[in-house]
Parts: C-alpha cells; structure tokens; sequence
C-alpha cells in the first residue's frame, strides 16, 4: 500500500474511539459536551466509517438506519490537518457505495455550512420542508 493512501471501513474494530468521542465532543457545535455513556450507545447503534492513512484515522461518519430504506447521516468530520485534500468527498463517495446503504428510499442529513461537500453527491434542499417535524434539545448534553 502506497503511503499516505486513504483507506476506508466500516469495521468498528478499527476506530480510533477515544480520538472521534475527544473530537466530538469538545470541537463540534453539535456534540459538545456528550456524554460517554451517550456517545457509546450511539457508536453501538450506528453503522460507522472511518477514513485512514498510514494506520492513523482521519475522519470520521456515522449513519442511524435500518439499512433497508432509509438513513440519517451524521458526525461526520475530517481532522484540521487534513481537510481541504478531498477526504469527505471520498469518504461519502464509499459510504453512498456501501451495499448496507445502496437503494435506500431516502438519506437525510443536517449540515450548517458543509452543504458543498454534499451537493456533489445528490444532496438538496427539501423539497417539501413542511411535511418534516423534529423533535430537537440542542442543549440535552448540557443537562445530561
């Protein structure tokens, strides 16, 4: 394997967990502050990518589905140091590949300003927000 090649899996044996839980939880807008016991219920219950070069992980995405018809996209990040270089494309480049996700109904995400790293993979705008309801605690982890 050629140095600085970027290899993508969905075996959770290979996560870095405590650098994507260090991550999260102290550098996203989204998960800041989450719990442990949160996060690894969330890992558990997920289907996870990681994006590697040289053994060391790089990125990170996380998908809630049934694998059948539908999915949620989300924690989903590239570390500092390597964006810009075109990992996130070819991390969803194989996560919208992967057999578990092919023929889904719909993929769903929520992004504040990562909308051009999706577009290029089929992402818009809702068609029909207002058939779509949320239930949302931006502050649980605050409380928790």
């Amino acid at each position: 394997m050629p140095a600085n090649e970027l290899i993508i899996s969905s075996d959770k044996a290979n996560l870095d967990i405590e650098m994507i839980y260090t991550f999260l939880s102290q550098e996203t807008a989204w998960a800041k502050g989450m719990p442990r016991e949160t996060f690894d219920r969330a890992i558990a219950g997920s289907l996870c990518f990681g994006a590697y070069i040289d053994g060391r992980q790089i990125a990170f995405a996380r998908l809630i589905t049934d694998q059948a018809t539908f999915a949620y996209l989300c924690d989903v990040f590239v570390l500092p140091a390597y964006r810009g270089k075109g990992y996130a494309s070819a991390l969803m480049t194989h996560v919208f590949a992967s057999p578990s996700l092919t023929g889904l109904r719909r993929i769903v995400l929520v992004t504040t300003d990562a909308h051009h790293v999706y577009k290029p993979h089929g992402f818009k705008e809702l068609t029909t927000p207002e058939r779509y309801m949320e239930l949302h605690n931006p502050d649980v982890y605050k409380t928790a």
